[in-house]
């Protein structure tokens, strides 16, 4: 079953309406540039709405969402920070981040690790393939929805999650010509700079009638 990951979220009502959706991520974005960023005590609150009443019934749905941090050329000790607090479940490196990174932040926190590449040519993909995150998620760039070209990927092997320019249109085909492990989306569920339930819900709708 391919994951989703709804990126982003950033006020109350877009943790209920994920909620509702059961999507297997969401993303709080720590990077300060960015519009969608929240502060770790904006995303305490939030987490702890996340995980309140999260049983579940549906044995082919997760049994739990995970938060995901997303941070760009982060002090480590600030990611494990938050880690190792429960604030998030897991970190999404979507800077710079190298494997020298990668290792001295293991050393801090054993939680999972995605690492986030920009996708232009095959020798991006290239480093992608050999990085020693647990997981790897392939961008054409930092949350700007657009997408890079899907034809570079017909000879990639490892799984990934796909981002960039995905939105309810056009998710049902990248899933289908694709395969990805997931499916990662931020602006192309929002309407006015905001997340959008509907549209959160259609794209959850695509990805999984496209399974």
């Amino acid at each position: 079953m391919t994951k989703i990951k709804l990126c982003g979220l950033r006020r109350a009502e877009d943790i209920e309406a994920a909620k509702l959706l059961k999507p297997e991520y969401i993303g709080f974005v720590f990077y300060k540039k960015s519009k969608r960023y929240i502060s770790p005590e904006e995303a305490h609150i939030l987490k702890s709405i996340l995980d309140s009443g999260t049983s579940r019934s549906d044995t082919d749905l997760p049994d739990h969402t995970e938060a995901v941090g997303v941070f760009v050329n982060e002090n480590p000790k600030t990611v494990a920070d938050l880690l190792e607090q429960g604030i998030i479940d897991i970190a999404q490196l979507h800077g710079d981040e190298d494997e020298e990174y990668i290792k001295a932040l293991r050393k801090l926190t054993d939680r999972p690790l995605i690492k986030a590449f920009k996708i232009k040519t095959k020798e991006d993909l290239k480093k992608a393939e050999v990085s020693s995150a647990d997981m790897i998620l392939l961008d054409a760039g930092m949350g700007d929805g657009v997408s890079f070209d899907w034809d570079l990927l017909k000879s990639f092997n490892r799984p990934y999650f796909l981002a960039g320019g995905l939105d309810p249109e056009n998710v049902g085909e990248a899933v289908n010509r694709l395969h990805p492990c997931g499916v990662d989306v931020s602006s192309g569920i929002e309407t006015d700079g905001f997340k959008d339930p509907e549209k959160m819900r259609k794209f959850v709708c695509n990805v999984r009638t496209k399974e």
